[in-house]
């Protein structure tokens, strides 16, 4: 699961995608309407004065996974029925211009459900309005289609734990570029930022060869549970990784680059979609 902001009159709003809805951190939700210092305790004060919201806390909220600053952390999400009726019980003049807003990326996520080619062209503008180059843009979108391929393969193979796809991500990073994701994020300087938002076009390139390496492995092979599906990973970064060192023989420099893409690592954190 992959955490994203939305902003709402400047303020941040995270979300998460969870059964093809999004999801959206209560906490975040009340400092953009009340502007309280204390929103966990803002929101116990709430289900005190409402008792029917109380009541039907646990059907309308879920604890889920959310990247933060200081790693991923269960915070309490509603979706955006569950958001509305905890609006309700907020008394904000501008409950109405967010419940406008929140309809709105509401009605953009079931567009994009049943035309996914919509969800493309919101991100391709997204990546424009930041900067990158058309070129820079179909790399990385079609950098994009090969992963989800891959993780599609990944999911149909047995993997649903997120620590699993990471292990296995990480496995096929450190056999294209010699080092894991987290490592490469530490040479580009990145915290929370995604790193391949911040690759090169080659370093894209790369990415996009191991991965769709790995899912042309693990399909001829049939691999099924986690150990095989460790040895694809490995198999296809190494692909990737003779190609690479191939190139820096020949070029006589590194493919790995300290260099952000924008160089704008403060401005770049994340899409705002």
């Amino acid at each position: 699961m992959e955490t994203k902001i939305a902003i709402f009159k400047g303020k941040k709003v995270r979300k998460t995608i969870q059964n093809n809805e999004w999801w959206f951190v209560i906490e975040d939700i009340v400092l953009v309407l009340t502007d309280s210092k204390d929103p966990k305790q803002y929101i116990q004060r709430m289900k005190q004065r409402n008792p029917e919201l109380k009541k039907g806390w646990v059907q309308i909220v879920h604890t889920l996974e959310i990247i933060t600053a200081g790693g991923k952390q269960k915070m309490l999400c509603a979706n955006t029925e569950g958001i509305f009726r905890i609006i309700q019980s907020i008394p904000s003049p501008k409950a109405e211009p967010f419940k406008r807003w929140l309809a709105k990326v509401g009605y953009e996520r079931v567009q994009e459900i049943e035309n996914p080619e919509l969800a493309t062209k919101r991100t391709k503008a997204l990546y424009k309005a930041k900067g990158y180059s058309d070129d820079w843009i179909e790399k990385r979108l079609r950098g994009i289609a090969i992963r989800e391929k891959l993780t599609d393969e990944w999911d149909k193979r047995g993997i649903k734990e997120q620590r699993d796809y990471a292990i296995l991500t990480a496995e096929i990073s450190r056999a294209t570029f010699g080092i894991t994701p987290s490592e490469y994020k530490e040479i580009k300087s990145l915290e929370r930022q995604n790193l391949r938002d911040h690759m090169n076009d080659l370093e894209l390139i790369f990415s996009m060869l191991g991965e769709a390496s790995t899912t042309e492995i693990t399909r001829n092979r049939d691999a099924k549970g986690f150990p095989n599906l460790k040895k694809a990973a490995k198999d296809g970064g190494n692909v990737a990784g003779i190609a690479r060192k191939k190139l820096e023989e020949e070029s006589g420099k590194k493919v790995v680059s300290e260099q952000n893409y924008l160089n704008e690592p403060e401005d770049k954190k994340l899409l705002n979609d």
